[in-house]
């Protein structure tokens, strides 16, 4: 009787050569599948791998078909947020454009001032060299620390009296 170590030899053995042979077999097919070594087959063969590659390549087309549609509602929704986006800003641009005509008819000034008359009596007035209509760009901004400490009424009052001087000068030369 054969002993114990020499019957799983064997077993092992027999596994190593039948999983050789399904390798070789596979190999084999896997050439074929790219079109080598096809001589050996017969033409019942030959339809069989056909049909084969024809499967695998609709299959291949709808999953690249189903890419390309998940792909392009993707891009149609990044479109869409991109529109929607560029309304907004549209809307933003618009209101600002309102603010700053507004802002420049607040301070609009009457063509026929002579210049000289303008800086002789506002030396810190505007300059707009006699060129009214020009886009001005107003923003606020926050005020540089100063080493003078003032209460809240003192800036108001000071504001309040630059506010009312710039009024006066401009219903000056208005007049």
């Amino acid at each position: 009787m054969p002993s114990n170590k020499y019957l799983i030899f064997k077993f092992w053995q027999g596994e190593a050569a039948r999983l050789r042979q399904e390798l070789q077999f596979w190999q084999q097919r896997h050439r074929q599948l790219l079109g080598e070594e096809l001589s050996s087959l017969k033409v019942k063969d030959l339809q069989r791998l056909e049909n084969q590659l024809e499967i695998s390549l609709k299959q291949i087309r709808m999953n690249k078909e189903q890419v390309s549609v998940d792909e392009i509602k993707e891009l149609h929704q990044k479109g869409s947020l991109i529109d929607q986006e560029n309304r907004e800003l549209r809307k933003k641009v618009n209101l600002l454009q309102q603010e700053n005509t507004e802002l420049q008819n607040k301070i609009y000034i009457p063509r026929n001032m002579d210049e000289a008359n303008r800086r002789s009596t506002t030396p810190h007035s505007l300059d707009t060299e006699d060129n009214f209509n020009i886009p001005m760009s107003l923003q606020l901004s926050q005020p540089l620390p100063q080493k003078i400490k003032m209460s809240a009424e003192t800036m108001e009052l000071r504001l309040s009296f630059a506010v009312q001087s710039e009024v006066d000068t401009v219903i000056q030369h208005i007049d």
